[in-house]
Order: structure tokens, then C-alpha cells, then sequence
């Protein structure tokens, strides 16, 4: 399972983005985190994307960790954040009832 995570902050706000970040406090040996990736949004600042795996049995704990970490950037100018929870595509067809088992195409 994945959760992906979408910041933005304006030029303005780059400092204090970056000072929250050395603070953050470590996510646990489940989790593996990839990214961030930046964009620079002209006009907007920057956009950054950073992904979180862990096993789906997981997710209760992984949340609780991932979201302790962006309340650090709560007093950060500007700054908004999204989260979206993706599945894997193995687990996604087998929540709708399809296993494709070791035979499947997309998987």
C-alpha cells in the first residue's frame, strides 16, 4: 500500500519548509519512503511529492506515523498538503474479487 503525498508552499515559506524538514522525527524501519520530488511551480512555489510504502496490514500504524510527521508543517506560510491511499494493483483486484494469483498481466 501506498500513501502519496502532495505539499506545496510558496517561495516565500521555502525557509521555513526546509527548517521543519530536518526536524521531522524518523519514520519506522516498515515504512520506506521515496521521494521527495520537487517541481518548481512558477508563480506557486514548489510542489513536492513523496510516496510512502508499507504492507497493507499495516496502514492503521503507518498512518499514524506518516501524519505525525506533516503536523511538523502546520506553521509553515501557505503551505497545503493532500493525501491519497493507492493499493497495489494485486491487492486492488482481489478486494473486487479478482486474484489473478502469479498469472496476472498487470501485475
Amino acid at each position: 500500500m501506498v500513501i502519496k503525498g502532495t505539499f506545496l508552499y510558496p517561495p516565500e515559506s521555502e525557509k521555513a519548509f526546509t527548517s521543519c524538514v530536518k526536524e521531522l522525527p524518523p519514520l519506522p524501519e516498515y515504512v520506506t519512503m521515496k521521494g521527495p520530488f520537487i517541481l518548481g511551480a512558477p508563480g506557486k512555489g514548489k510542489i513536492t511529492i513523496t510516496l510512502y510504502e508499507f504492507e497493507e496490514s499495516r496502514f492503521a500504524e503507518a498512518s499514524k506515523h506518516i501524519f505525525k510527521q506533516l503536523e511538523a508543517f502546520h506553521g509553515v506560510p501557505g503551505f497545503t498538503f493532500s493525501a491519497q491511499v493507492w493499493e497495489e494493483t494485486r491487492e486492488a483486484l482481489k478486494s473486487i474479487g479478482l486474484d489473478l494469483g502469479t498469472q496476472g498481466r498487470f501485475c
